[in-house]
């Protein structure tokens, strides 16, 4: 597990990936492997500290490796989608997609990242830091005949919420207030701006 770079993405998801890309940062990947059980009740809170468990996992990853020689910044990040405090996963199968989809046509609902920072220096945790952002989304209605045929594309079925912005899912969104990207996995911006003041990226 040598570490090339001075930042670690804590997430095998190709879109967070996608994202950093984007921003011009060198990352390499480690996935934590912890247990995601989170005791909050808040979607906004739930997001930010499965973020963090998925930090902390990484972070004692590369501690105990100790096969890097430089001061690394691990990011992990944890994406929820909740309409009137109910959350909605990742589902399991195409059924729990309908009904998800059918839940949120033609209403409003909130997505949620937590971001969870740390870093480590001459093979210690020194510091932890975390944040959520929250995006809202407006849905077109739209029938029982028209989820199905979103879910027969397959897209559903690895994102929150069931549906994904970047991808065909757009067409079910009517607008959005806040950050797109944080609809995607990652609130950018904020987290460029957050590096930036730790001396990671510079600032605009």
């Amino acid at each position: 597990m040598k570490i090339k770079s001075k930042i670690v993405l804590a997430s095998a998801s190709p879109r967070r990936k996608e994202l950093l890309e984007q921003a011009g940062l060198e990352f390499d990947v480690v996935i934590s492997g912890a247990e995601e059980n989170t005791s909050q009740t808040k979607p906004s809170k739930m997001a930010e500290e499965v973020a963090c468990i998925k930090c902390r996992g990484v972070l004692d990853k590369l501690v105990l490796s100790n096969e890097y020689d430089r001061d690394t910044i691990v990011i992990a990040a944890d994406t929820v989608v909740a309409s009137e405090d109910k959350v909605f996963g990742k589902p399991s199968d195409k059924e729990e997609a309908l009904s998800i989809l059918m839940q949120l046509s033609g209403r409003t609902h909130s997505v949620y990242t937590g971001v969870c920072l740390g870093v480590i220096s001459d093979n210690l945790v020194r510091d932890t830091f975390s944040f959520y952002e929250e995006t809202r989304v407006e849905m077109y209605p739209f029938t029982k005949e028209e989820a199905l045929d979103y879910i027969a594309t397959g897209e559903p079925m690895d994102k929150a919420g069931a549906y994904g912005i970047q991808g065909k899912g757009f067409l079910l969104v009517k607008g959005i207030q806040g950050d797109y990207n944080n609809v995607v996995g990652l609130p950018l911006s904020r987290l460029v701006r957050e590096l930036g003041e730790r001396g990671i990226f510079p600032r605009p």
